[in-house]
């Protein structure tokens, strides 16, 4: 029993500490320009959104989150998805990888006129690490998270880290 006590509190530190490091990156990186949305106010969500995954096609391809459209980052074009999003009042919530490449995004709705976009703070990281199912490119579950990178894989927590 004190075994697990002991293990159940490291774990609690080290998931407080990380998340106060992810804080202070996406305080330093972001600019808050575009809201943030938890991911547990997104599970709870009730109004009708759209889910817009701005990481590259081939991370997308490895897993995302369930309903999600893919709209990319380096190519991204606003024109190419306003067909998809007639309404621009209409609630669009942006994620990435932990929240940076999706307020780029984000800031590029809003500059296109749409009123109501939200970043969903802390990414498909922050999904997958709250327990969260995520999809491959055939729908079907999956375990595999694309980290972008190496460096980046530190911020996932659960789930398989796949990176090139």
């Amino acid at each position: 029993m004190r075994i697990y006590v002991t293990l159940c509190l490291l774990f609690f530190t080290m998931y407080s500490f990380s998340q106060k490091k992810l804080k202070a990156l996406l305080k330093k990186e972001n600019t808050n320009s575009i809201p943030y949305i938890s991911v547990d106010s997104l599970k709870s969500e009730t109004a009708t959104f759209t889910l817009l995954d701005s990481r590259e096609p081939k991370e997308f391809k490895t897993s995302h989150i369930k309903n999600a459209i893919c709209v990319g980052y380096d190519f991204f074009n606003v024109d190419s998805i306003s067909g998809n999003l007639p309404d621009k009042d209409a609630k669009i919530i942006v994620y990435c990888s932990i929240g940076i490449r999706s307020e780029d995004i984000g800031e590029k709705l809003k500059k296109a006129g749409y009123t109501n976009v939200h970043n969903l703070y802390g990414g498909i990281f922050e999904w997958k690490n709250k327990g969260n199912p995520v999809y491959d490119s055939k729908e079907v579950e999956t375990d595999n998270i694309h980290t972008f990178s190496k460096p980046w894989s530190k911020w996932l927590t659960k789930g398989t880290k796949i990176y090139d």
